[in-house]
């Protein structure tokens, strides 16, 4: 197995303090947002034999397996990441596949640079995502029921939200979420500037189920994303729990520490709580207009001591084992690619010693025996 070393990405909404909490090093100061473990072109792991892209790329077969490669392809299909969020992310939506084939397709047609600030898909492939919280994580995830979210903005006493409030009372449910989002993202710069500055101010006064809010308009003063806020659900996951986001659901992450795992792209339609591009026609082309629970995720455990987090999605499978001191080794051998990723403790993965932060690439049929006292995340795929 290969030992990782790994990029760690400077994002401004980054927490300063908990990716270097972790590793058990001192805090540079700056924001230090998320830990990239994979073969993401943007930033690949390091090992001893190359980059992780150059390792894969020399006997793809070798590494991934060929039921790997003949069902995703000659590249590994996740990318695992420690996020830690000191502020809020922006507000967003994923393609699903054939939505981000055709997006793709059509931006190179028309010759638009990949790096271009409005381009939207920057490569052919979707982006379902699992966050996993290692410390308490705030989030939005899924459309709230369109008559809950109108009570929660008709209780902030602002006049300027009375039209969103009507709008949620329409039917159906999927054209009242349409038509408030639209009217959101599409409204009069300056009048919408007023209208935050104005729910922001009575947030903060009120508190409670509205403090969330309170926040993330401190972080992104007079963005629309702020209203478009209210009408998600808001969820706080303790450690261990974990969201799954699909195709199409909107969702931030507000605060917190957790390991993040996703299909092997960087395709984004923001709606709002960024300074970036805002695509709202192609936005409310990908948006799933339906209310939904958040579906917070627990780990199902197996006989073997695997706490598996199920998803339907096969490019990516997180799981964990939590070891103690005298137990007996876990054989983790799989005819699929494979990262191991310590979260807590001290944890012998091979012939490699695994402390909070540091984690191993296994190829494929590579014989992985864990054991320690600790935790040990283990992401790898289905075929």
């Amino acid at each position: 197995m290969d030992r990782l070393d790994n990029t760690i990405r400077p994002y401004a909404w980054g927490s300063t303090t908990a990716i270097p909490a972790l590793l058990g090093v001192e805090p540079s100061g700056e924001p230090q947002a998320e830990m990239w473990m994979g073969a993401h072109p943007g930033a690949p792991s390091r090992t001893a034999r190359g980059t992780l892209v150059e390792v894969i790329d020399a006997a793809p077969e070798t590494e991934l397996g060929p039921e790997a490669v003949a069902r995703f392809g000659p590249r590994l299909p996740f990318l695992l990441k420690i996020l830690a969020a000191g502020a809020p992310l922006s507000l967003q939506v994923h393609p699903d596949l054939a939505q981000a084939k055709e997006g793709y397709a059509d931006e190179e047609r028309r010759s638009i640079p990949v790096d271009a600030p409005h381009r939207n898909y920057k490569d052919a492939n979707h982006k379902p995502e699992l966050i996993c919280a290692l410390t308490e994580f705030d989030g939005l995830c899924g459309f709230r029921d369109p008559l809950r979210a109108a009570d929660l903005l008709d209780g902030l006493g602002v006049d300027s939200l009375k039209p969103y409030v009507d709008l949620l009372h329409a039917h159906p449910e999927d054209a009242a979420l349409r038509e408030v989002l639209t009217a959101i993202l599409t409204a009069d710069p300056e009048e919408m500037r007023h209208t935050v500055h104005e729910t922001a101010s009575a947030c903060a006064r009120l508190g409670g189920p509205y403090a969330p809010y309170a926040e993330i308009a401190h972080h992104y003063p007079g963005d629309p994303g702020v209203i478009a806020a209210m009408l998600l659900n808001h969820v706080r996951l303790q450690p261990g729990e974990a969201l799954f986001l699909g195709a199409g659901i909107p969702h931030a992450y507000l605060s917190g520490l957790g390991v993040e795992i996703m299909a092997n792209s960087d395709n984004v339609l923001r709606c709002g709580l960024t300074p970036k591009h805002v695509d709202v026609p192609e936005l409310l082309r990908v948006v799933r207009f339906e209310a939904s629970d958040p579906g917070v995720l627990r780990p199902e455990a197996s006989p073997d001591g695997e706490e598996v987090y199920e998803t339907p999605i096969d490019e990516f499978r997180l799981s964990r084992y939590v070891l103690s001191e005298g137990g007996t080794p876990h054989d983790l051998t799989r005819e699929t690619p494979q990262i191991l990723l310590c979260s807590a403790g001290s944890v012998r993965a091979g012939e490699e010693e695994l402390t909070p932060g540091t984690s191993v690439f296994v190829p494929a049929g590579e014989k992985a025996e864990v054991s320690g006292a600790g935790t040990v995340f283990r992401a790898t795929v289905i075929v």
